[in-house]
């Protein structure tokens, strides 16, 4: 167990975390020159191409250090993204150390300090790297300032690396064995073992990565799991290199894998504990919570008859994603569908690529929402994911609303316009400070429904992509909330229907009017959209009906005759619009998405 270190890497999207990472496995001869390729442990094609981590994963390495000895060097990868902190939270509990890296052209940033924050609460050795020294546009001296700043650290503490250069990779796995403390735990203890992640092998079932603090686990043993206190059997124990590697036990300190015939992913949740069936821990680690979906949306297959391979597709994607949620619904315009939970905006865009690329579905998502909490006059309190279930207006009391906990980091010549774009998403401003005399880090508290959406985006164009955002969940309040439903020719289309606030309300009803005329085809008969708060239209256009000229065959005569035609063609005009359907396009769904554009 001296030997032993288990660490992980904290790093804002696109600071070098997935090249540094490859480095130290080739340095310590992991992976050999044949296996070697960018972003070894980034499995998706998704997260080679848009650089970033999206699923945690770990490995273990052996390095022979200065001092001669063998360490055993646990390296457990980490996403970057906001949407996935709570996974984050529970790599950084099964760790003793984390290498924070910050990129030495960009800067500290905002998801940066939000990890470190959680890391030092988690009582982890810190060891800074300044990444991409070799850059033209490299500022190390201005960084290692704002990371002195940051954690308090001497300049000296400070690695300066290039992954790209292979400078100061070394260095960095020097400071892992000698700063980094071994793991403390006691082997003739009772058995409890953190799960940390877990992945689904069409072959052997859920595979539960695991870190064991006190005991010992060995195959055959007699397991279970605090959440559902199934008993079960551990059919292999290992530990993680490229390939699992079994070992047939697993010791106090030590990080690896545990197969236990678990058919559902969703048995072995993240973050809770394993011990022994009989003679096993009492109590379970702490820190454990259930994956909490903080946005909603609906998936509908185009054509209504894929409907039963959008559900398969589903099943399997959900073998291997526990953080997925979703139930079957209808909706009036869009048929059947499912109702989708998801951790946020980035988790949702993932589901979608990866269910469009790797199961070859096409699919229309509806608007996103937030989960809302609507207490009614009869002292009822009921959740609302969908406006659609919304009550009726007279019905509701109050209605509370998700509120998150925002930090951003922006350069100062940019702090004017994010304040008015902050006031314009009803943010609360709370407080400033400077990480240095070029940057600020300004805290602000949002409704989630404003920030779910086209935030991140408008942040950026602002800041020209300077700025960097993070936030975590603090509550519901009251708000004064209101559902627009829109009306084609008096019919409600559910699946345009969205909560707003009562202050946005009409700006938002005018939009969508007039972003759908431009976007109805035309029909034979006049097309009226309205949209509505309760029976109060708020909003009014009309898709003018194709004309026929039935005059064109007239070449004089009486005006009686010309009048009677076009009688007649009123009249089939007007029966024509009590049967005709009007067909919405794809696109009109899509463009209320960027209807604040």
């Amino acid at each position: 167990m001296i030997n032993i270190r288990n660490f992980c890497i904290i790093a804002h999207i696109d600071h070098g975390k997935s090249t540094i990472a490859d480095c130290l496995l080739e340095f310590t001869h992991t992976i050999s020159q044949r296996e070697a390729k960018e972003q070894l442990l980034d499995s998706l094609d998704l997260e080679r191409e848009r650089g970033i981590t999206i699923k945690s994963h770990a490995i273990q390495m052996k390095y022979q250090a200065k001092d001669n000895q063998v360490y055993t060097l646990n390296l457990i990868d980490t996403p970057g993204h906001v949407d996935f902190s709570y996974e984050v939270s529970r790599s950084l509990a099964a760790c003793e150390g984390a290498i924070l890296i910050v990129d030495a052209a960009q800067g500290v940033e905002a998801q940066t300090i939000s990890n470190l924050y959680m890391a030092i609460d988690a009582g982890l050795e810190i060891i800074p790297v300044i990444n991409k020294i070799d850059l033209p546009s490299a500022m190390a001296d201005v960084v290692k300032k704002q990371i002195v700043d940051l954690i308090g650290c001497k300049d000296e503490d400070i690695i300066l690396a290039s992954a790209k250069q292979r400078i100061g990779i070394e260095q960095i796995l020097e400071s892992v064995v000698t700063r980094i403390s071994h793991p403390k735990g006691d082997e003739n203890a009772p058995l409890q073992a953190l799960v940390f992640d877990s992945v689904f092998d069409s072959y052997r079932g859920a595979v539960a990565y695991i870190r064991v603090f006190n005991g010992v686990i060995k195959e055959k043993d007699e397991i279970k799991f605090f959440i559902n206190d199934q008993r079960l059997l551990a059919e292999e124990v290992g530990t993680l290199r490229l390939a699992r590697i079994r070992t047939g036990e697993l010791k106090a300190g030590n990080v690896g894998y545990l197969i236990a015939g678990i058919k559902e992913i969703h048995e072995t949740k993240v973050g809770d504990t394993v011990t022994h069936f009989r003679n096993g821990a009492e109590n379970p680690l702490p820190g454990y919570k259930d994956i909490k979906s903080m946005v909603f949306s609906g998936l509908y297959p185009t054509d209504t008859d894929e409907y039963e391979n959008l559900r398969e597709a589903l099943d399997k994607f959900r073998l291997n994603d526990s953080a997925l949620n979703y139930t079957p619904e209808t909706s009036v315009a869009l048929g059947f569908g499912f109702r989708c939970g998801f951790l946020g905006m980035l988790h949702m865009e993932i589901v979608q690529e990866r269910l469009e690329r790797e199961y070859d579905q096409s699919i229309i998502t509806t608007l996103p929402n937030v989960e809302y909490w609507v207490f009614k006059r009869n002292g009822e309190k009921i959740v609302v994911d969908n406006p659609a279930d919304m009550p009726v207006v007279g019905d509701i009391e109050h209605v509370e609303e998700p509120y998150v906990k925002a930090q951003i980091v922006t350069p100062s010549e940019y702090v004017g316009n994010l304040m008015q774009l902050a006031i314009e998403k009803r943010g609360v401003y709370k407080n400033t400070t400077y990480i240095d005399p070029t940057r600020a880090d300004i805290e602000f508290e949002f409704p989630l429904a404003e920030i779910i959406f086209d935030f991140y985006d408008k942040l950026k164009s602002i800041s020209r992509g300077y700025a960097s955002f993070d936030y975590e969940f603090i509550g519901y309040r009251e708000s004064d909330l209101v559902k627009i439903e829109i009306l084609l020719n008096g019919e409600k289309v559910d699946a345009l229907s969205i909560i707003v606030h009562e202050k946005k309300s009409y700006s938002w009803g005018l939009k969508v009017c007039s972003k759908l005329k431009d976007l109805i085809p035309r029909q034979m008969f006049e097309i009226s959209i309205q949209a509505a708060i309760g029976s109060k239209v708020i909003s009014r256009t009309n898709v003018k009906a194709l004309r026929k000229n039935v005059l064109a065959k007239c070449y004089g005569g009486d005006i009686t005759r010309k009048r009677k035609l076009l009688e007649k063609q009123k009249e089939g005009k007007k029966r024509m619009k009590q049967v005709g359907n009007v067909e919405i396009p794809q696109e009109a769904f899509l463009a209320v998405l960027q209807i604040d554009d």
